[in-house]
Order: structure tokens, then sequence, then C-alpha cells
């Protein structure tokens, strides 16, 4: 399927490496000496980053989902009008130079919020040093998209007494990212691989289905895609699928669904998956299936994201792509004002 010479060849920048290390880095970004920041009493938390940083800004706003902490995301420039001076804003840019979280910094800073922000120097140190802004440095490691567990772990920790996890859920989901890693990565290129053989199956456009409390997994996996293996992918919801997206169908396609579920789905999303499999099957549309583990919401999360970022590292290799450069990405940063 694919050996190591072939993953050096075409993974010039070794990103792979970066991802061999994942387990071990969120433990010692976990089990570092960061300091904690307390906020006292949070009613309305907004996570501000793009891209990689906004795949934690997804992540942590999940770990919210079940308490009474309203929490948003925003990727873009602007705020929303619900933010005021309760408000808590963490400002996310792990080059520290994006425009875009760059703006709602400087709103949130406008509208005398709670803030906290973390980049790894760049602009974004510079302006909370000059308007004495809580700020943590937090290293890159290769790239910003490889840099997500360094910086996950490190504001799991850092943001602890905002964040109603139990530290025991923080370590089960570093132990299940190194039992994981026994399995994925480039020590075992054989087909006992998952995510090798995902990557293997992966062809045209991967239509991702997942259900609402696994949305994290289901983006960052699309991003993934995008900007490692170079396709185009896209994500729905399985619920409002079966409400509109179920009827494309009906006629051939090149799109292959991809199903992400959750071991502990609720009942009535477990019978979704249910029919929409069978309606596959009779409609002879090949499909593949991913689960998550048992277990609390970060340990589901980033277990999927692991062994699915890893897969997009594996297919952009088979393509004889190299899964580091960004070049159109760069080329829209170029032409910004």
């Amino acid at each position: 399927m694919l050996d190591i010479e072939t993953l050096k060849k075409f993974d010039k920048n070794k990103m792979y490496e970066i991802y061999d290390e994942w387990p071990l880095i969120a433990r010692e970004q976990y089990e570092s000496d960061l300091n904690p920041i307390d906020f006292g009493k949070i009613s309305h938390i907004v996570f501000a980053g793009m891209g990689g940083s906004g795949a934690i800004g997804d992540i942590l706003s999940s770990i919210l989902s079940k308490t009474n902490i309203h929490a948003e995301v925003v990727k873009g420039y602007l705020l929303p009008k619900t933010v005021d001076s309760e408000s808590i804003v963490v400002a996310t840019s792990i080059s520290g130079n994006t425009e875009e979280t760059l703006s709602v910094l400087n709103s949130a800073t406008k509208l005398g919020s709670r803030i906290i922000a973390f980049s790894n120097g760049g602009k974004m140190q510079k302006f909370c040093q000059e308007n004495s802004i809580n700020y943590r440095n937090i290293p890159m490691r290769h790239s910003p998209r490889a840099s997500f567990t360094t910086f996950l772990f490190s504001m799991l920790k850092i943001l602890e007494p905002v964040l109603p996890i139990r530290k025991g859920d923080v370590i089960d989901s570093i132990e299940k990212l190194e039992k994981l890693k026994k399995e994925i990565s480039s020590s075992n290129l054989t087909e006992e691989n998952p995510s090798l053989s995902l990557a293997n199956w992966i062809s045209d456009i991967p239509l991702i289905y997942y259900p609402l409390g696994l949305q994290a997994a289901a983006i960052r996996f699309k991003n993934s895609l995008q900007e490692n293996a170079k396709i185009h992918a896209i994500t729905e919801d399985v619920i409002e699928a079966c409400h509109n997206g179920i009827v494309s169908w009906t006629k051939p396609s090149t799109v292959k669904p991809v199903l992400i579920q959750g071991e502990e789905d609720y009942i009535k999303t477990k019978e979704r998956w249910m029919i929409l499999k069978q309606f596959f099957k009779e409609n002879k549309i090949e499909y593949y299936e991913i689960k998550s583990v048992n277990g609390n919401i970060l340990s589901k999360l980033i277990h999927l994201i692991y062994l699915l970022d890893y897969s997009t590292i594996y297919r952009a290799v088979m393509s004889q792509i190299d899964p580091t450069p960004v070049k159109a990405i760069d080329y829209v940063k170029d032409r910004l004002g």
C-alpha cells in the first residue's frame, strides 16, 4: 500500500514525523508548568480563530455544549452583537498574523471584554503587549495544522478553570492517542493501519456525514483533506441531510460518502444511520464507515481527528503530493490589504 521510503520522498517537509509525535506532544504540553487563568464566573465565551486555530475553538465549544455557558466560534472578522464587557474572548492564531482573528481581538479590546490570546508570536503578541492583554506564547511545530495538539493541550491546561472537563478525561484522551499511534503511525504501514486503509479508499470528492456532537472532527477532516491531499471535500449533518442532501444520490455521482458515527449517538441518530446505510446498499452506493471510541467528548474528538488527519497525509503521498505546501492560501494572503 505504502512504504516508508515513498512517504519520505513525497512528504518532503516530514509532516508525518510531527504526527507520529502527537501523543507525546499532547502529554508534554498538558503536564507542563503553564499557569492556568481564572476569569471567575462565566456565562458567555467566544473562541476566535481560522483554519487549525478555528478547529481548536470547535473542540472547546463542543466541551462546553452541555453546560449553561453560551459558547460561540467565530471564523471571520466580526464579533457577535451579544459580546460585551462580561464576555470572554479566546483568540487563537497559531501564526500570530491571521488578520481575521486580529480584527476580532481589536474589537474585543474596544468593548472591554475579558480576553486571552494564544499564538506563536507575530502581530498578535505585539498587539497584546501594547494593550496589556492576557497572552500566552505557544511554539508552532512544522505548520499551524500540525501544531494542533501543541496548542489544544496547552490551552486545556491554561483554561482549566474555565472548561468543565475533568483532568482524568484529558489524560484519557492522551492515552487513547498513545494507543492509536501504534495503529496509524509511520511505523505500521500495513493493511492493519486504519488511516492508511481510509486513505487508500478515498477518491474523487468525499462527502463527510456526521452527527452534531462530532461536527468538530468532520470539519477538521474536510479542512485537512483540502490542505494536505489538495482535494475537494464536503461535510453534511446526517440528520439535516435526510431532509435534503440524500436526494442527490438518486442520480449517478462521483461523490463518495464517509460516515463518521459516534458509539454513543442519540438513539434516533442511530436509527437514521441504519436507514441511510440501507438506502446506500439498495442503490449500490459504496460508503466508508468510521466510528468514534467510547468515552468523554474530548477523547472521541481527538481520537477521530488523529485517525482522520493522518489519512490525509497518506492520501497526499499516494497521490505523489507533498502535504505541506498551501500555495493557494499564500496567494490569497499575499493579496490582502
